[in-house]
């Protein structure tokens, strides 16, 4: 079964990279998997803390996860799969592309802001050649009902 990939971070538009691959899944008979990584520097070292800092970002990828799910549950009916990791966002994200052979397409959603379309985007823009599965960009500003309009 094909799988869309999405990575859940903090960023207003990961909702429409979550919504395209959810709604995307559900018409052409694939599934959805969303990466929660737990950057490496958020963990500081030492007397327990890092395990309490690991647990803590761990509840909140499933805690926003479970809101996404919840949706892809009731409204496109998709089962997604949760996978969390540790370290660097892009070098985690690559690493599992490698890792699960049924990801067919990567999704991502650019950022609004002036500050270009995001670290994860420029990251792989620069891999694009090595990639072994398409990328599909998301606009940030996209709406719901035009996402809805070309899924």
């Amino acid at each position: 079964m094909r799988k869309f990939l999405v990575v859940l971070d903090d960023s207003n538009e990961c909702l429409n990279a979550v919504r395209y691959a959810a709604m995307r899944a559900a018409s052409t008979g694939g599934a959805v998997q969303a990466l929660g990584v737990i950057p490496a520097d958020d963990i500081q070292h030492g007397f327990g803390v890092a395990e309490v800092m690991r647990a803590e970002a761990r509840e909140r990828i499933e805690a926003q996860f479970e809101v996404y799910a919840k949706w892809m549950r009731d409204r496109p009916r998709i089962e997604p799969e949760l996978v969390v990791r540790e370290g660097d966002p892009a070098t985690e994200l690559l690493a599992q592309i490698g890792a699960d052979g049924d990801i067919g397409v990567l999704v991502l959603a650019a950022a609004t802001g002036s500050g270009g379309p995001g670290p994860l985007i420029t990251r792989m823009m620069r891999e694009i050649s090595a990639l072994p599965c398409p990328l599909t960009i998301v606009p940030g500003s996209i709406s719901r009902e035009r996402l809805e309009q070309i899924t």
